[in-house]
């Protein structure tokens, strides 16, 4: 949706009501898989929907609302992540406490092993196995060649797959 002089406030909480009520279990469970703690998550999702209706007269249509959404998600998370009272805490989600909006992993183990994964490389499984996204809006969203993503792709599917050797020998 594009505003070409920029909606009045209504129409931006009206819009921005839509945008919830459509993404908002999209965006929790990708704050939830980037954050892996569930109160920082339900943080990162709020502070993302702040973002976009402070920015909702800006968004030009170059892309989907979801990929626009997912996008400042990203990089929502990627900011707390970097404050360095967040390095210092001690953090943990199972995936059983995850919102049940997009297939949530079937094995604990999965899960446990994705968010171990270097960050590109977990964002980039996140997004597609997770959300759902084809290689082409991932690229978009990160800004990055789809080569990138699909190179980020590869290797943690790689990782994912030593991490996981031996997984069913333990049961």
């Amino acid at each position: 949706m594009h505003f070409a002089q920029g909606p009045c406030r209504d129409e931006r909480e009206i819009r921005l009501e839509q945008l919830m009520e459509s993404y908002g279990s999209e965006v929790k469970r990708l704050c939830c898989l980037y954050m892996t703690d569930l109160s920082l998550a339900e943080d990162a999702a709020q502070e993302t929907f702040i973002k976009a209706w402070r920015s909702l007269a800006r968004f030009r249509g170059d892309c989907s609302e979801r990929t626009w959404l997912m996008h400042i998600a990203v990089n929502t998370c990627r900011d707390m992540l970097r404050t360095s009272w967040f390095r210092r805490m001690d953090r943990s989600v199972t995936p059983d406490e995850l919102p049940l909006t997009a297939p949530a992993p079937q094995e604990p183990e999965l899960a446990q092993a994705i968010i171990r994964l270097p960050q590109r490389e977990r964002e980039a499984i996140i997004l597609r196995y997770y959300q759902l996204m084809s290689a082409m809006e991932i690229a978009h969203m990160l800004n990055v060649p789809v080569s990138t993503v699909k190179s980020r792709l590869n290797r943690a599917q790689k990782k994912l797959r030593t991490m996981l050797e031996g997984w069913d020998d333990d049961e």
